[in-house]
This record gives structure tokens, C-alpha cells and sequence, in this order.
């Protein structure tokens, strides 16, 4: 099934649930060293986590936060729910399963929303990222690690030439560019950074 639909992702993450921790660290550790640190790093007060996955980001958050996880497959949130229990978190973090283009949260109950490597996988990215400016108290941020194209043209070039089969068998739009979509969102971007020929993105958004 192609995964280019709620459908399509939700099966293709319930199918590669046992395995993802392994795969996207092996990735992480090349292109995006640190990332998820930095992003719990500028999270504060109530946190909304978009796609939560299998929590990879949980443990490392502040103490003094605390966190609504939303995960569209339901292999995924399993996962997450063991390690909040193996992590002892269940005081600070509460998961549940959701369409992150269409939050079950209240008008500005959130002061900040994370999302790590998800806006390349979401079907609507923009109708997500409206969602998180939505929940987002005035004020308030949003913290987003993403890949997007490359502002090497030779890389760029071979990353569009992937994106044909990556869209179709896993989930990735690898040349979605962030930055534009939370602008179309609502967002005024604050802080961009890019490293590794410009493919990782650090972002930091606010909701005016």
C-alpha cells in the first residue's frame, strides 16, 4: 500500500515498529547527531510531542515538563507506553492515539509542541503544523528536527531522485522543507540551522 495516506503510514509504522529504534539511530548517529537533545533542550512548560513514535524522545526531557504524546500507529505507542513505564515517566507523560492533522487538545493548552522527524511522513504536513500552532498557547514554540533538501545541488538533485521510491515504500518525503510550511502555518520562524550539506534542519517557530 502506498504511504502516502493515514492509512498507508499507519500500516507501514505498525509493520516496522520492532525495528525502528535500530534503523532511524543508525541514521541519527550520521546526519543528525544530538538532534532530539537539542530539541527537548528548547522544550518548556506543557509539551505536545506530534508523532510521538516510540517515545525515543521521553526519557530525555527536562524533569519540570511534562508532555502529551499523539501517535497515529498503534504498534508505535505500545512501544512508548513500555518505555514510560521502564522509564518510571507516567507522572509527567501521558500517550495516546491520534491524527496529529486533527488534534484532540483544547485551543491554546500547549506552551510548546516538538516534533522530530515527523513533517517529512505526515500526509498534510501544513494541516499539522496548523494543528500545533492551534494548540500552542500565544507565545508560544515550536522545536522541529527535520531533513529537508539539501542546499548542495548535486545532493539535492540525488535526494529528489530517491524521494520517487522513499514516498511511495517509506513514509519520507526527503526534500519537504520545513521552514516554508510552518510559515504557511502560522508560525514566525525564529531560528534555523542547517548542517550536513544543508540536508539537517534545527528549526525554532513561535506562535504570535
Amino acid at each position: 500500500m502506498p504511504t502516502t495516506s493515514n492509512a498507508g503510514v499507519r500500516r507501514f509504522f505498525d509493520k516496522v515498529a520492532d525495528r525502528y529504534d535500530r534503523q532511524i539511530g543508525s541514521c541519527e548517529r550520521f546526519l543528525f547527531p544530538g538532534g532530539r537533545r537539542w530539541a527537548v533542550d528548547h522544550a518548556r512548560g506543557r509539551v505536545v510531542e506530534i508523532a510521538v513514535g516510540t517515545g525515543l524522545n521521553l526519557p530525555l526531557y527536562p524533569e519540570d515538563v511534562t508532555v502529551v504524546g499523539v501517535e497515529l500507529s498503534e504498534r508505535m505507542l505500545r512501544l512508548a507506553r513500555e518505555r514510560v513505564a521502564a522509564e518510571a515517566l507516567a507522572d509527567r507523560v501521558e500517550l495516546f492515539q491520534g491524527d496529529v492533522q486533527e488534534l484532540d487538545l483544547p485551543d491554546a493548552s500547549a506552551d510548546t509542541v516538538v516534533s522530530t522527524f515527523t513533517i517529512c511522513t505526515i500526509p498534510d504536513p501544513v494541516a499539522a503544523l496548523r494543528e500545533a500552532h492551534r494548540v500552542l498557547r500565544p507565545g508560544g514554540r515550536c522545536v522541529l528536527v527535520e531533513h529537508g533538501p539539501s542546499d548542495n545541488a548535486l545532493v539535492r538533485a540525488g535526494m529528489r531522485l530517491a524521494e520517487h521510491g522513499t514516498i511511495r515504500f517509506l513514509a519520507d518525503h526527503l526534500t519537504r522543507d520545513p521552514v516554508p510550511l510552518l510559515e504557511r502555518a502560522g508560525f514566525r520562524i525564529t531560528s534555523v540551522s542547517r548542517t550536513k550539506a544543508g540536508v539537517a534542519f534545527h528549526v525554532l517557530a513561535e506562535r504570535s
